[in-house]
């Protein structure tokens, strides 16, 4: 009886491992997947703001309430945030920093504008957006980034 669930414990091992292996795989297309996501969103909302750059100060004005910044610095810390992480980001170029630094805008974000997005519900949205940002962060670009080529070029260049 022992050989038999020895080989049945075996065997399920053997194919939990393949599965493990092919998800494994996956991974770097996932993260890949979540950079071009958010780069998108992040950079779209930064085109947004140059299109009418004084409906933009005016917005950060009266609806934004960054802390501490005067409108028209925040409206374009913004901007050039948002137009310049999103693009290292998807290149996976810096990747960590450009995460990190998104995910830290985010919550920046949330905290300004808070009360309307709960009101509209687009709090959900920037849940997402964090996790997938603290994922980024956490776990790095994935094999499909130039992060991880630089990372093996100069690997093999080291003394």
């Amino acid at each position: 009886m022992k050989s038999s669930q020895s080989s049945f414990t075996a065997n399920v091992a053997a194919f939990y491992c393949t599965v493990s292996g092919w998800l494994a795989n996956l991974q770097s297309l996932l993260l890949l997947a979540f950079r071009f996501y958010v780069a998108r969103v992040f950079f779209m909302s930064g085109l947004t703001k140059t299109r009418d750059w004084s409906s933009t100060v005016a917005l950060f004005t009266s609806e934004y309430h960054v802390p501490v910044l005067s409108p028209a610095v925040a409206a374009a810390l913004g901007a050039a945030t948002e137009l310049s992480m999103p693009v290292l980001l998807a290149l996976g170029l810096a990747s960590r920093l450009s995460s990190g630094v998104l995910f830290v805008f985010n919550i920046i974000a949330v905290v300004s504008y808070y009360e309307t997005l709960s009101q509209t519900g687009g709090i959900k949205d920037h849940v997402l957006w964090g996790a997938m940002l603290l994922v980024l962060t956490v776990f790095g670009p994935g094999r499909v980034a130039l992060d991880h080529w630089l990372e093996r070029r100069w690997v093999a260049q080291a003394p």
